[in-house]
């Protein structure tokens, strides 16, 4: 079986744990930046390429700081991840706003920010002119339903999700804007989540291109911007390779030099929206072994749970568990590894072969480093952990403090309460 690396050994780690406690996510700098890189040459033969970072996956001020420094923009679809990009100085067309069941407020900050904005309704055309008025530039998002194959537990079907717009409402939607005066037109499509096939990706931009012409042939309208969406995934389980993005590069090429090129819409704006697959794969969740258990079933209880890392109890997620110092050692045990939520799904492995483990014994869970600490939460008044950054000279940066009991009580008021 290949092996899950990690960019610090046990005797690093307990100088950080000295420091900060557990738990905590820590996410390795040096690594992001290069996988960041690498994503952006793969498709250095775009006229114009953009990877517009999601926001959702890390929503932490110093990760978007550092992609914005990558060359990154933000993909954003709430109000406070439109503030955390102006807190970084990510502005403008560097912002693609795409959200579902929007508020009022939220289009007229992004109007305010200049970003574009992808619509996800037919009926948003009227409300975003009543609210905030209409851009110059708009975009927006087609649910191809039936005719593409695909989705999963985490996005649904494509026409079993709530996003988009129908083949027919686009073509309506189109012709609405323009009407009302738009000037420039984006086109976006999001249909698939952790997805492991190259193939997929390079389908997806055949189909956005041939939806492009067809859009120009029957309306005369030229798209700019085709945003191809992000759901590229991550090798979770030890044996799952990562996505050849040179491989997706060099097939959208093709699509692109045999469609748009002859089709009369080049140069045309190529964008992504990935988050998982850029941050992923180098965020750890850290704990310590409390409390072990043996009943029916072998239990490890750590002080972190699902609170901390919601994916394997939410999906059945595979994340992949290293004890520090016994990364060598037999899995020749059987254990449950849980948290401590009133939940029987606060679960981070179930029946997952390990070396013995014992109380004070450190545990990492690999690939937390998008949909790990931002989908947190408080049940049972569980209080979010730290996040940690790793820095490219092996110095550890605080980035978010851990919360406190304080912090939980902030929004009540106790004043009233008989003693």
């Amino acid at each position: 079986m290949a092996q899950k690396t990690l960019p610090f050994n046990k005797e690093q780690l307990q100088q950080i744990i000295a420091e900060y406690g557990t738990p905590f996510h820590i996410y390795d700098e040096k690594a992001i930046r290069e996988n960041a890189r690498r994503l952006i040459k793969a498709f250095s033969w775009a006229p114009e390429f953009k990877e517009y970072f999601a926001v959702k996956a890390t929503p932490n001020p110093y990760i978007l700081n550092l992609l914005r420094e990558e060359g990154f923009g933000a993909d954003c679809s709430s109000l406070a991840e439109l503030m955390l990009a102006e807190k970084v100085h990510i502005l403008d067309e560097n912002i693609m706003f795409t959200s579902n069941d929007t508020p009022a407020e939220e289009y007229q900050k992004a109007r305010e920010l200049g970003a574009i904005i992808n619509l996800d309704d037919i009926t948003h055309i009227d409300y975003l002119e009543k609210h905030a008025g209409l851009p110059e530039i708009l975009s927006f998002r087609y649910n191809p339903g039936p005719l593409r194959e695909g989705g999963n537990d985490i996005i649904g079907k494509p026409e079993d999700a709530k996003y988009g717009l129908t083949k027919a409402q686009l073509f309506e939607g189109y012709k609405a804007a323009k009407a009302k005066g738009v000037q420039r037109f984006g086109l976006h499509t999001m249909v698939i989540s952790n997805e492991l096939d190259p193939n997929y990706f390079i389908g997806t931009a055949n189909m956005m291109f041939d939806l492009a012409l067809e859009i120009y042939q029957t309306l005369g309208i030229k798209i700019e911007l085709i945003n191809l969406g992000g759901g590229i995934g991550i090798p979770y389980r030890p044996e799952q390779g990562p996505v050849d993005l040179e491989y997706v590069g060099r097939g959208i090429k093709e699509a692109y030099e045999s469609k748009i090129v002859p089709g009369g819409l080049h140069p045309l704006k190529i964008a992504m929206e990935s988050g998982r697959m850029i941050t992923g794969p180098y965020g750890y969740l850290v704990a310590t072994v409390l409390h072990k258990k043996d009943i029916y079933k072998h239990y490890v209880g750590l002080d972190a749970s699902m609170a901390n890392l919601m994916r394997p109890g939410m999906y059945g997620a595979y994340h992949h568990v290293t004890v520090m110092g016994k990364e060598n050692a037999p899995h020749d045990h059987i254990y449950d590894v849980t948290g401590g939520l009133c939940e029987n799904n606060d679960k981070f492995a179930v029946d997952r072969e390990l070396p013995q483990i014992d109380i004070g014994d450190i545990v990492v869970i690999h690939d937390t480093g998008a949909h790990g600490h931002a989908m947190g939460f408080n049940y049972n008044g569980k209080l979010r952990s730290a996040e940690l950054l790793l820095k490219e000279d092996g110095k550890v940066k605080l980035i978010r403090r851990a919360e406190t009991i304080e912090d939980l009580f902030a929004t009540l008021d106790f004043s009233g309460l008989e003693k």
